[in-house]
């Protein structure tokens, strides 16, 4: 899986490549960072699964081992023997899963690793990728409209502080609607 994406990372990093290229092959190289990051999300959730199972099995072992100790100081033998077999069947399968989750943590530590590489080629080529005509005039555009004292959406500071001011000045009267329901509803009672 991994392997088609790092064809596409390296593609994306040639610097011959046109930008009408270079566009499609970081849409790629984005597509394949979520697909690398399902795969992470899935495999945590597979050691997760795995060691539930683990614990549970561990426990199996436990009483079945249990079982055959009392067993044989009670001196039942049928039992005694019918629980040492139950334990070997447990512990094998411990073991087995044992090794699995270990193969699981693995695989883990790789994909996260992989995809740490995949995030950090794909905002190298988002921002060594050169621009196209359209965004260069875009920008060019916006520089001379704060040129002449207009602002640029999402860049000013003022307009920030605002937003803010009123987030804040929202949640304080939500906070104080809440405050004033209790009040009303302790009086009732």
């Amino acid at each position: 899986m991994f392997e088609r994406l790092r064809h596409a990372l390296g593609a994306a990093l040639d610097a011959a490549t046109p930008p009408g290229d270079l566009r499609d092959l970081t849409r790629q190289m984005r597509e394949a960072v979520v697909e690398a990051k399902v795969a992470v999300q899935e495999t945590r959730q597979a050691v997760a699964r795995t060691e539930g199972e683990l614990t549970h099995e561990r426990q199996r072992l436990a009483d079945a081992e249990r079982r055959g100790r009392l067993a044989a100081e009670i001196q039942d033998r049928e039992t005694a023997e019918i629980a040492q077999r139950f334990a070997a069947r447990h512990r094998e399968r411990v073991g087995v899963l044992e090794k699995k989750l270990a193969a699981l943590r693995d695989e883990l530590g790789l994909y996260e690793r992989e995809l740490s590489d995949m995030q950090a080629q794909l905002a190298r080529a988002e921002r060594d990728r050169p621009q196209t005509e359209a965004e260069r005039s875009a920008e060019r555009a916006w520089r001379d409209l704060q040129a002449g004292g207009g602002t640029r959406p999402g860049v000013d500071p003022q307009e920030e502080l605002l937003k803010s001011q009123l987030d804040r000045a929202a949640r304080e009267a939500a906070a104080d609607r809440q405050l004033e329901e209790l009040k009303k509803k302790m009086k009732k009672d």
